[in-house]
């Protein structure tokens, strides 16, 4: 309703105008008045008397109510304040683009804009003349044009007694209209003030998102054994091994976003998590078979998750972040239909490039600059903020003497339904700190290619996993081919490289400075869209998770890089039972997982309720 008494003043006064000048010499040639060079009061009153305050109509609807409550618009900040159907204040009649001095109303409308300032236009300069007239939209033209005049009045500024004459009879012949529109009026203004007072804020808004998770690992033999751990097994050591613990689970994770705007285009994400949903880690022996939304048994611990803030200046948007700003919030990952950290890929492996978008991050900045609609480029630094590391002053942690990623992105869109990105990031990983180079979702070799493990499980310990850096390079492109289907695909390479010693029992997997490991990983999806229902995505991925093709080694040493590849194929379809609740039922398998052809597939089923509000 607010929207449309407000569009209302920028079309009654027009027709107010013509009404007013087709009796008034006082006005009919408002040039002269305006423009002469003795434009006061007194030039005025020698050619009309003048009124004041009490010549004006008595409306039932007083000007200080209107006037607070056009602020009260006017300042709201809100995302689309530009909005092409909001209205905005004029001065001068030659800033509205589609009024010509040959239009029959023109001096008219000179003189509404002019002399009295009650006619307001559109953000695009347009006045939009020619658009049809209620009673009532009159009714709120005429009373805006009284406020107007009375406003003038309180300002010791000339107004015509015939205008006010005029003013009077045509409030008298709508005073039914003025007396409901001020009725209107007082009323919206009363849930207005009613909505602030008792609104959590004037500036934050409260988002949320709950999911249910009821999933299940399944395989037919042994937990998955990496080529460390096999190498131990094939030289006939008594190696311990564990069946995949086959268990259907149902679990769940929460979140509050508090998302405040303080100019409209910025965005502070404040964000509260606590969840239940299970690493599948601990039962299949891979980090492969990870669901996305993982996040460990702690229901009872509420986080912040996120608190980062994003602003825009002209072509950049930047970012800063104090906690769990993470390299996917700044960079395009080129998933969009599985991406979504609520109703994306159910694999952690299936959302986006591990190599790329996973790594020390937390705490640090971001800038983007957009060239034009085709072409930006973005860079970032960004230190871990895990356990405290970018706040934690001793030798090791800080902003720029721990763990961080630093990295530029240029993305290209030549077609509006196909995006281009190039992404380069270096990382850095903190010695003995359990760190993992494929970002939790491939091989026990790619994650830490730097250990000495146990010569009797093969586990890699954080106190003896070497410090190490990562350089990732990769592609990726989005492509909607049509109205029903979008392909997307992403790869990377990373030389990982070894920064400090390591030393296993009897020499084994020694590790030294300088020491380097292949990384590779790539994926593909076909999501088929609007499939049964407007809104939902069917979608068909698969690719290799991380491995490590090569692991540099000591001549003589014992198995050091994975020998096969790891591949994942997932699907699922995600559908919407209305804007605030998504079902995503699905699965995945694994082949070699863990790099290793020795183990048996492993599968993970999953029915994903997703809550939004």
């Amino acid at each position: 309703m607010k929207k449309q008494l407000w569009q209302s003043f920028a079309i009654a006064p027009i027709i107010l105008g013509g009404t007013i000048i087709a009796n008034s010499p006082a006005i009919a040639d408002p040039v002269d008045t305006l423009n002469s060079s003795n434009n006061s009061p007194v030039a005025s009153q020698a050619t009309a008397p003048l009124a004041t305050a009490l010549d004006l109509p008595q409306l039932p609807r007083g000007q200080a109510a209107t006037d607070i409550l056009m602020r009260r618009y006017q300042m709201k900040p809100t995302e689309n304040a530009a909005a092409t159907n909001s209205v905005d204040q004029v001065t001068s009649v030659s800033q509205l683009k589609d009024v010509q001095p040959t239009e029959w109303a023109f001096e008219a409308l000179r003189s509404l804009v002019e002399r009295y300032g009650c006619i307001v236009g559109y953000p695009d300069r347009t006045f939009r003349g020619n658009r049809a007239l209620t009673r009532w939209e009159f009714a709120a033209g005429l009373n805006a044009c009284i406020n107007s005049m009375e406003r003038l009045l309180n300002e010791n500024v000339a107004v015509l007694r015939e205008d006010i004459d005029k003013l009077k009879k045509l409030a008298e012949q709508f005073r039914s209209e003025l007396a409901a529109l001020g009725t209107r009026i007082d009323n919206l203004e009363e849930r207005v003030a009613f909505l602030e007072d008792h609104n959590f804020s004037t500036t934050t808004k409260l988002r949320g998102s709950a999911i249910f998770m009821v999933d299940q690992a399944f395989s037919e033999n042994f937990q998955a054994l990496s080529w460390r751990q096999q190498g131990i097994a094939n030289q006939g050591n008594n190696f311990p091994r564990q069946d995949v613990q086959e268990n259907t689970v149902f679990g769940f994770r929460a979140r509050l976003n508090l998302e405040s705007s303080f100019t409209g285009t910025d965005l502070l994400r404040t964000r509260l998590q606590a969840g239940t949903i299970a690493n599948l880690s601990t039962v299949t022996g891979t980090n492969s078979s990870r669901l996305q939304q993982d996040t460990g048994f702690n229901a009872s611990t509420v986080i912040i998750d996120d608190l980062w803030y994003r602003f825009k200046l002209g072509n950049i948007t930047a970012w800063v972040g104090a906690n769990s700003l993470d390299l996917d919030d700044v960079f395009e990952v080129g998933n969009p239909y599985l991406a979504s950290g609520d109703t994306g890929a159910l694999s952690r492996f299936a959302r986006f490039n591990p190599l790329l978008y996973r790594g020390p991050s937390g705490a640090g900045a971001a800038i983007k600059y957009q060239f034009d609609k085709s072409l930006q480029i973005t860079a970032t630094y960004l230190a871990n903020s895990g356990n405290n590391q970018a706040a934690n002053p001793s030798q090791g942690n800080g902003l720029f003497n721990g763990a961080f990623s630093a990295g530029a992105q240029i993305g290209y869109t030549p077609f509006d339904n196909l995006k281009l990105a190039a992404t380069y990031v270096h990382s850095y990983f903190n010695a003995g700190s359990g760190f993992s180079l494929a970002g939790g979702t491939g091989s026990a070799i790619a994650e830490n290619p730097f250990c000495s493990p146990s010569s009797t499980t093969g586990a890699c310990s954080t106190s003896n996993s070497a410090a190490a850096t990562r350089d990732s390079y990769g592609l990726q492109g989005d492509w909607k081919v049509a109205p029903f289907l979008n392909i997307s695909a992403w790869g990377a390479y990373a030389l990982a490289t070894s920064r400090g010693y390591t030393f296993g029992s009897g020499g084994r997997y020694q590790i030294q400075p300088g020491f380097g490991a292949d990384l590779w990983t790539w994926s593909a999806a076909l999501n088929f869209l609007d499939i049964g229902k407007q809104g939902a995505v069917l979608s068909l991925s698969g690719g290799q998770a991380p491995r490590a093709a090569r692991v540099a080694a000591y001549t003589g040493q014992a198995i050091a890089q994975d020998q096969n590849s790891n591949w994942l194929i997932e699907t699922q379809y995600k559908y919407p039972v209305n804007k605030n609740i998504t079902i995503t039922p699905g699965f995945y398998v694994l082949l070699n997982p863990n790099s290793n052809s020795n183990n048996n597939s492993i599968w993970v089923a999953a029915l994903r309720t997703a809550f939004s509000f």
